[in-house]
């Protein structure tokens, strides 16, 4: 524990937070006991004490004590360890307020032994000699240790009573752990949602708005065809509809397989990458060795980790070729994009990067990035298959 100056912000506030932590822990101490002969107000006024509490240390100490849901009943181990806490307080808070201020009171007088003799009024010419030059030195040395130890037994006090406050009056362990599990559960279902969402944008663009602009495309492209007898401007705009249904066809299609490839559902991440690889303009070497598929929220994360990894290597990357090997190990799923363009590549350096990280930490899995300047650069990403 660092020792505080004894003229630190610090060291006073933690003997503010003691002293008057004292009185506090007295008077909600006493209250408990008194409002324990009648359980239904003991309750109601047991939220109210900690909150004061609560409030102390945050004021003091600048520490946060996670809140807690109110008691149920009385058989709940939170209500005892509140009411705990409020009889346990006033035990620290007497103890603490007496050391600390022992140590400062000590202080003050020791180094009183400083001030000239015409100074040094009662109580000190009544407690010390003074003229003794033996018995000024030994309250000045002890003047001295006390001013240094004051603060330090100040931060130990508040220290302690911190501890206690967490202990009892914040979510245990058991809780905590509870609380993990059920934001893991949430979080996971939230995911999952999401990805079923995506699923069904898909497939309602796929069966709908595609369709008829497929449908579009042809019969504009049959028109295109066969009324070659029409003025110059009408065929002109029917050509240019011709091509613009086209293009947006073509925008539309690559939208869909952005958001969510039906391919992936339907034949797995191998032949998904395959479509992925084969339209990237470089040469890219892929190899997936997967025997058994993992869930359909971790396929989609992976097949977007290589998608907009082999779209950052065409755009940026100035590299000849690109190799993605995709391999499942027991419970992970193991993901490495590699090419030798110049390399530099950066987590902050643009949005591209910084999406992957945000996608992979969704899943709890954890991304690696080597890219030194003039290349090559490694991408390697580790997922949970479950």
């Amino acid at each position: 524990m660092r020792v505080p100056r004894p003229w630190s912000a610090r060291a006073w506030l933690d003997t503010a937070h003691v002293m008057i932590g004292f009185p506090v822990a007295v008077l909600l101490g006493g209250l408990t006991l008194l409002t324990a002969v009648a359980p239904p107000l003991l309750k109601r006024a047991l939220p109210w004490f900690t909150r004061v509490q609560r409030s102390r240390l945050r004021a003091f100490q600048g520490v946060l004590i996670p809140p807690v849901p109110a008691p149920a009943s009385w058989r709940d181990p939170l209500t005892w360890r509140q009411i705990g806490y409020h009889l346990l307080s006033p035990v620290v808070g007497v103890a603490g307020a007496a050391l600390v201020a022992f140590a400062w009171g000590g202080a003050v007088v020791g180094l009183l032994a400083f001030l000239p003799p015409k100074l040094q009024k009662p109580p000190l010419e009544f407690m010390i000699d003074l003229r003794d030059n033996r018995v000024m030195g030994t309250y000045m040395l002890v003047g001295l240790a006390l001013l240094v130890l004051a603060p330090l037994l100040a931060r130990g006090m508040a220290a302690l009573d911190l501890s206690v406050a967490r202990t009892l009056l914040g979510p245990s362990r058991t809780e905590l752990g509870q609380r993990i599990e059920t934001l893991t559960e949430s979080r996971a279902g939230v995911i999952d949602a999401a990805d079923a969402e995506r699923r069904r944008i898909e497939r309602d663009l796929h069966d709908g708005a595609q369709q008829r602009l497929v449908s579009l495309a042809m019969n504009l492209g049959l028109a295109r065809a066969t009324l070659t007898d029409l003025p110059e401007p009408a065929r002109e705009a029917i050509e240019q509809a011709h091509e613009e249904a086209k293009q947006a066809l073509k925008e539309l299609r690559d939208f869909v397989r952005g958001l969510h490839p039906a391919v992936l559902n339907d034949q797995g991440l191998d032949a998904a990458l395959s479509g992925v690889a084969a339209r990237t303009p470089i040469p890219v070497k892929l190899r997936v060795d997967i025997e058994r598929r993992t869930t359909p929220t971790i396929e989609a994360v992976a097949f977007f980790i290589v998608s907009e990894a082999l779209t950052n290597i065409a755009k940026h990357a100035a590299a000849t070729r690109a190799e993605v090997s995709v391999r499942r190990e027991r419970d992970r799923l193991h993901v490495l994009v590699y090419d030798d363009g110049c390399g530099g590549a950066r987590m902050d350096g643009g949005t591209g990067l910084r999406g992957l990280a945000q996608r992979i930490d969704s899943v709890d899995g954890t991304l690696r990035l080597s890219s030194p300047l003039g290349g090559p650069t490694t991408i390697e990403v580790e997922l949970p298959c479950e």
